[in-house]
């Protein structure tokens, strides 16, 4: 697929529109450790709901997925419950009104409210908290920009831009360059506005996605009508349920499919 002008001067939108809101509240995000870290206290709480929303619809795990809804048909639809699901919900009706009377603005310092910032072992339970965070951190970030790199490479052939880079990219290690490029689009708002940044940032990816989700189901429900809604997968695809064995064979089909399955085991 070959991306449009209309197309890449979208994204570019998007990009310049991101910086621009790290830049607005930037001023915002200096008052204080509590403006930066928590908005000030002041952001709307359907405005968090959506933010939070918008981080659990990431392009990998969607991309996940969608090849897990491939191969595996509406059987699939269980795959998600192996998360929990209610988490959010539960923090949000019991938990949350305790993190906001605590005042703490960090999981170490939300901590040391039941355990104090003296004792045995305190100092190093903060340490250990701190670690976490940190290496959570790069790896939510790995996870990321991988998936994200793979979707661009599709889009954004590498010889269209290798000519325009002053340095040499290694073909294995593309994937990898253009996460890491728009990684640090996000990066520099979220560091530049704080919490205010990303809310508002969330929010407008939350609309773009939804907006992305309603188009792709409608111009996948037109080419099925094309097809007499006639899907070419095996016995057992439209099934969500199943037993001891898959039973559900692509042989005829898709034999790479039946790879797949085996290989997950």
């Amino acid at each position: 697929m070959k991306l449009q002008i209309i197309d890449i001067a979208i994204v570019i939108f998007y990009l310049v529109m991101m910086v621009l809101i790290g830049w607005y509240f930037k001023n915002k995000a200096k008052l204080n450790k509590e403006s930066y870290l928590m908005g000030g206290k002041k952001l709307p709480w359907y405005m968090l709901g959506l933010s939070d929303a918008s981080d659990m619809f990431d392009i990998s795990g969607t991309m996940w997925m969608i090849s897990l809804c491939f191969v595996y048909g509406m059987k699939s639809i269980w795959i998600p419950w192996l998360w929990p699901v209610f988490n959010q919900v539960f923090n949000m009706m019991f938990l949350s009104k305790w993190l906001r009377r605590s005042n703490a603005n960090t999981g170490a310092e939300w901590l040391a409210t039941r355990f104090g910032l003296v004792g045995t072992r305190v100092k190093a339970s903060h340490n250990i908290v701190v670690a976490f965070a940190i290496i959570s951190c790069l790896g939510f970030l790995a996870y990321g920009f991988v998936g994200l790199g793979k979707f661009i490479e599709v889009f954004v052939p590498w010889n269209l831009v290798e000519a325009y880079i002053p340095f040499n990219v290694p073909q294995q290690y593309v994937a990898h360059f253009y996460g890491i490029i728009f990684t640090l689009f996000a990066m520099f708002y979220s560091i530049l506005g704080g919490m205010h940044s990303i809310v508002l940032g969330d929010f407008i990816k939350y609309i773009i996605m939804t907006i992305g989700c309603v188009a792709i189901a409608i111009i996948a429900f037109l080419h099925l009508r094309e097809n007499n809604f006639e899907l070419n997968v095996p016995k057992g695809w439209l099934d969500p349920f199943f037993g001891w064995k898959l039973d559900m064979d692509w042989s005829n089909i898709l034999p790479e499919a039946n790879q797949k399955i085996e290989e997950d085991g």
